[in-house]
């Protein structure tokens, strides 16, 4: 017996032992996949609780674990409003990464840890110019139509689809109805995700528009000019078909989590990145073409702070997008691809804007036929894809590869899309002179595609 008992005895010796190494492995050494978590945590908490103003609680439980991979259901987040950072990590110990809020560049991650770096990015904060007390887009003022059929459609919960956080209506320039779930507003800013791609695409049409950059631009960063890269044209990036490498698959540790959530200085990770295919033959949906995109855009402005004011100096602004913020990575590049917040109206005013082809009363602010020029089909997306980072079709959520995703669906021909992560879409038809935004969360696996509604709505407005 007494054998046994020292048998046991260093056995559970050795299983606490083990427990302890692993712990201090996870502690000064944790795995990528857990540093992508809590970044991934501490990224969405901070940018929910300092610009959507939502309880953090609420933002772990929900919006944290909506990707379903299990280790988020298994972090800590820590809050301080006095510094404006939030911490998470595993268990609260391991893999801990945080988060800074800047104000008007709402989040950052901050892989390096160097949060007081972080915040000496500044961007001007002077308080956007009072909207009229008149109709939307002027003002804020919206008339809902009553047509019993037009509510009918907005009532259906099938058609807004599971986990919607907010739709609007756009027809003939006006607001004609809207739906918010519970605990979400008009005046609540929201995660468009890549639905941001498209206004950087436009960012980058102000900047045609003035000179400063020309579509068929080559040799965009200094590296590429030693190689193949030096092709690669700014055309090219708009289209996604650069043709370097980019793993934009999410749920594991691969280019696009390790470039949002790992790295410092995004662009300069995608920027990095060798080729793969032929340039402007091979189309691939790449966020680092996204980043480089912001990065050019930017160092063509070559002043910081400038650059840092122009998204709402030479657009936000002039739409009325005052809830809009265009977030920041640690260095002070827009994360062009992913990170915009805006209200659901401020979205529409974006779509109304593209319906006009980039005309706001009356000025122009992107060049002449730009948009129509982002609207035609990228050669090598085979039908997918526009040349200024739009969609020609709407979400593809259980449709098998190769498919129509709007196959069954009765949609105008010139309908177009900005799509996004988890149920994000702006619909634009300017046959229909209509725009309808849908915002929420609403995971891929859940099958829901936005078409039944866009196609029921088209059908009703005259």
């Amino acid at each position: 017996m007494r054998i046994v008992l020292k048998i046991v005895k260093w056995l559970l010796g050795l299983v606490v032992l083990a427990i302890a190494g692993v712990a201090i492995w996870l502690y000064a050494t944790p795995p990528a996949l857990i540093r992508v978590a809590s970044g991934y945590s501490a990224k969405i908490v901070c940018s929910n609780v300092f610009i959507a103003r939502r309880d953090p609680d609420n933002i772990l439980r929900v919006d944290v674990q909506a990707p379903g991979h299990w280790l988020l259901g298994y972090m800590n987040v820590d809050v301080d409003r006095d510094q404006k950072t939030v911490g998470a990590a595993l268990l609260g110990i391991f893999g801990k990464s945080v988060a800074v809020a800047r104000d008007g560049l709402g989040c950052a991650s901050v892989p390096d840890g160097d949060v007081a770096r972080a915040k000496g990015v500044e961007v001007s904060t002077a308080a956007p110019a009072a909207q009229q007390d008149a109709l939307w887009p002027e003002g804020n003022r919206v008339a809902p139509s009553q047509a019993p059929d037009f509510q009918a459609i907005l009532n259906d919960a099938s058609l807004i689809g599971k986990g919607m956080r907010a739709v609007v209506v756009v027809h003939n320039g006006r607001i004609i109805g809207e739906r918010y779930a519970d605990g979400f507003s008009a005046d609540t800013p929201l995660l468009g995700w890549s639905m941001t791609k498209t206004v950087t695409a436009a960012i980058v049409g102000t900047l045609v528009k003035g000179g400063k950059l020309a579509v068929d631009r080559k040799e965009l960063f200094e590296p590429w000019k030693a190689d193949g890269r030096k092709d690669i044209s700014l055309a090219d990036l708009m289209a996604m078909s650069s043709g370097l490498e980019f793993n934009e698959d999410y749920g594991d540790v691969t280019d696009v989590t390790r470039m949002l959530y790992l790295e410092p200085d995004m662009a300069g990770f995608a920027e990095a990145k060798p080729l793969a295919g032929d340039v402007g033959k091979v189309w691939s949906y790449s966020s680092g073409t996204t980043l480089m995109l912001s990065r050019i855009w930017q160092d063509a402005l070559g002043e910081p702070t400038k650059a840092l004011d122009w998204p709402r100096q030479a657009l936000f602004g002039p739409l009325g997008m005052n809830s809009a913020v265009l977030e920041a990575d640690e260095n002070g590049t827009f994360v062009g691809s992913s990170y915009l917040y805006a209200t659901g109206r401020d979205w529409a005013r974006f779509g109304q804007f593209l319906l006009k082809d980039g005309n706001w009363n009356g000025t122009q602010i992107l060049p002449a036929g730009f948009v129509s020029w982002m609207r035609e089909e990228a050669p090598a997306s085979k039908g997918e894809y526009g040349k200024g980072q739009l969609w020609l079709h709407g979400p593809d959520a259980g449709v098998p590869a190769g498919a129509d995703p709007d196959a069954g669906f009765d949609l105008p021909a010139d309908t177009f899309w900005m799509l996004g992560h988890d149920g994000q879409s702006v619909a634009i038809i300017p046959s229909k002179k209509l725009v309808v935004v849908r915002l929420g969360l609403t995971p891929s696996k859940l099958g829901f595609r936005t078409q039944g509604l866009v196609a029921a709505l088209a059908q009703v407005v005259e």
